[in-house]
């Protein structure tokens, strides 16, 4: 078997036992040294990816709770549409079956009818009463809770006679222009 070289120079004399003692224990000193550090390195690595693992779990749930607020403020806002609408509910008919007249208005691309009283009819077409979408079907509210609706969710009214578009006041304007000339009773159609 070889000799180490600490042995070799022992044997030549070149050295003393005292002094490879001490080189012995400095390798060994070294050695704990070397491992430690490798130890603190990996504990820092490991400690690192942790951090980011926490701080990634903490973005989710930033996230998730987020996600979860807004969907329960489209609920409360839900509820209260639903809640001014039948609380401030307006009736149809003013009691006179036999004089109903039909309500035309557009829902998105579907045109809708709402069968209505002569006098309900007048207060929608004067802007003082609003159509508003209430689940499947469509009700009357006053002109100020419409507002307040609109404020909320404007694609629940549906019409509002003080919104009509320039093109339609144009064309009434222009139809205005014979109001003065009486119609002969001859030509009731």
């Amino acid at each position: 078997m070889a000799l180490s070289l600490q042995e070799q120079l022992l044997k030549a004399g070149l050295t003393d036992k005292k002094k490879a003692k001490q080189v012995r224990q400095q390798k060994h000193k070294q050695a704990i040294a070397q491992k430690n550090n490798k130890q603190i390195i990996n504990t820092n690595e490991a400690k690192l990816s942790a951090e980011k693992l926490i701080e990634a779990k903490k973005a989710k749930d930033r996230e998730l709770n987020q996600k979860a607020k807004q969907e329960a403020d489209k609920k409360a806002i839900l509820a209260q549409i639903k809640q001014l609408i039948e609380v401030n509910l307006q009736p149809k008919f003013a009691g006179k079956n036999g004089e109903d007249l039909v309500c035309n208005f557009t829902d998105g691309t579907k045109i809708k009818r709402m069968y209505v009283s002569q006098v309900t009819h007048k207060q929608i077409t004067q802007g003082k009463l609003a159509i508003v979408k209430l689940n499947d079907g469509y009700e009357l509210v006053p002109m100020p809770v419409a507002n307040k609706i609109a404020e909320r969710d404007v694609n629940v009214v549906v019409y509002r006679a003080d919104t009509i578009s320039e093109s339609d006041q144009k064309d009434s304007e222009n139809d205005d222009w014979y109001a003065d000339y009486d119609i002969p009773d001859d030509l009731n159609w």
